[in-house]
């Protein structure tokens, strides 16, 4: 039986560890070829090592850079011969109020967490469509926000206004794929807390397991998720399964914007 994305090649950001990684093995798994970048090459490295060199290349790849991301679109879509599915995921977080925010700050976790969608749509586009075209497989852009960007904090000012941001660019760019006609999709995807090292400084803070069960407590399905939990969701988006879904987020919350 042929994998959910058979024939497909996607390039995924920040795929060195975390959602990035487990989307990437994901996608390999359920027959697409991936192109891991992130800015940390020898993690990412050793990642599309154990995924098959038959089905992954790692790229260095700074998303904050024009420049960059047209070299390593260039470069994923040698490695393949094109690309169908972009998934934007390479991030960072700020846990601080709009008053303690400082101005550099916020100027990184936009360029982060929005500028870098902004810049991996305008680039991978032309390339997916001419990609679609001639393979008849559908296009696919995934972007990774977060639950934050649909709900507040009071201590995320900079996180919040980026992944709102990605959520409705999201929305504009699936509005335009479809009236140019260029057979991709576009939408984003939500999660709550995950297992992942962005998590890192609440671990450090309280110890693992306590860490774990405070977030948790804050989730109506009262624990915090798996990487592959949002991996699932994009591996659908990434697939012809979604043909129809478009302009849409998927929210993997665990029940916490229902509150």
């Amino acid at each position: 039986m042929a994998g959910r994305v058979e024939g497909k090649i996607a390039l995924i950001t920040g795929a060195a560890q975390g959602l990035g990684e487990a989307i990437a093995r994901m996608l390999a798994r359920e027959g697409a070829r991936v192109v891991l970048t992130d800015i940390n090459i020898d993690k990412a490295k050793r990642v599309a090592a154990d995924i098959g060199a038959d089905r992954a290349v790692a790229l260095a790849h700074d998303v904050t850079s024009e420049a960059a991301w047209i070299d390593t679109i260039a470069k994923g879509v040698a490695a393949f011969g094109g690309l169908h599915v972009l998934v934007n995921n390479a991030g960072i977080s700020a846990g601080t109020t709009v008053t303690e925010t400082s101005f550099e700050d916020w100027k990184k976790v936009h360029e982060v967490d929005l500028d870098s969608v902004f810049l991996g749509c305008k680039y991978a586009i032309p390339e997916m469509a001419k990609t679609v075209k001639a393979t008849g497989l559908g296009g696919s852009i995934v972007n990774i926000s977060s639950i934050a960007g649909i709900i507040a904090g009071h201590n995320s000012a900079a996180y919040n206004s980026a992944k709102a941001g990605v959520r409705h660019l999201s929305k504009s760019v699936a509005l335009h794929c479809a009236k140019q006609k260029t057979g991709i999709r576009s939408n984003s995807v939500h999660p709550v807390f995950i297992k992942t090292p962005i998590l890192d400084n609440i671990v450090q803070r309280f110890g693992e397991e306590e860490g774990y069960a405070k977030l948790g407590r804050q989730i109506p399905l009262g624990h915090i998720g798996e990487p592959d939990d949002i991996a699932y969701a994009v591996l659908y988006l990434a697939s012809d399964e979604s043909k129809m879904v478009t302009g849409a987020e998927i929210k993997v919350d665990g029940g916490i914007s229902a509150m």
